[in-house]
């Protein structure tokens, strides 16, 4: 599990440097990468498989198992929303001009919730996760600015419409990234503290 984390931290990053610097090298080993996140995604499922069957986990044992599975189906989505935003990257890599600031801004804030759901899984703590659970408006709200910023662009400048759709596309992908960090947060405090908090402010409302 903690190596499937760091691959998807590394895979994320690694997608990103290759807009950052146009290295359309990189971007395509973002491919290779997610090979093997999808791998020990395999190899985690079969784990659990075996533990239910072997062992007949109960109470808290029963929860890990079961967070350590929800975990796995994001970080693999990680991977794979990651190996989108490396595509994104080999089409950009053909335009000229840099990428709006805003744009990096939401990768870092994205980067960050992922790394921040990450460090309360490994360290089992569900209070740093609980904090996870309040970081993502920020990220929704520069998703939808760059998209608005996107379409002024397009109207004002129909000729950079394949670019700026583009950063359309990276910005839901790294929307998407952060919706994951925070269901790894929600995991973590189910193994840890037996409270389902997942959809907690809507069905509350």
């Amino acid at each position: 599990m903690l190596r499937m984390a760091s691959l998807s931290e590394a895979i994320l990053e690694k997608s990103l440097q290759a807009i950052w610097n146009s290295d359309v090298a990189s971007a395509r080993e973002v491919q290779a990468d997610d090979l093997e996140i999808d791998r020990i995604d395999v190899e985690i499922d079969e784990g659990v498989l075996r533990l239910l069957a072997t062992h007949a986990p109960v109470a808290d044992d029963l929860r890990e198992v079961i967070a350590a599975k929800m975990i796995a189906v994001d970080l693999e989505r990680v991977g794979d929303l990651a190996r989108n935003v490396a595509k994104s990257a080999v089409r950009l890599s053909e335009r000229s001009g840099g990428t709006p600031p805003l744009l990096r801004t939401l990768a870092d804030e994205s980067q960050r919730i992922l790394r921040h759901s990450l460090d309360a899984f490994a360290e089992r703590d569900p209070a740093r996760a609980a904090e996870v659970l309040g970081e993502d408006d920020q990220v929704d709200e520069d998703q939808d600015r760059v998209i608005l910023d996107a379409i002024n662009e397009i109207r004002a400048h129909p000729e950079f419409a394949s670019q700026e759709l583009d950063y359309i596309l990276i910005a839901k992908n790294l929307e998407r990234v952060a919706d994951h960090a925070t269901n790894i947060a929600e995991a973590v405090i189910l193994a840890t503290q037996a409270r389902i908090v997942k959809h907690a402010d809507k069905l509350a409302g």
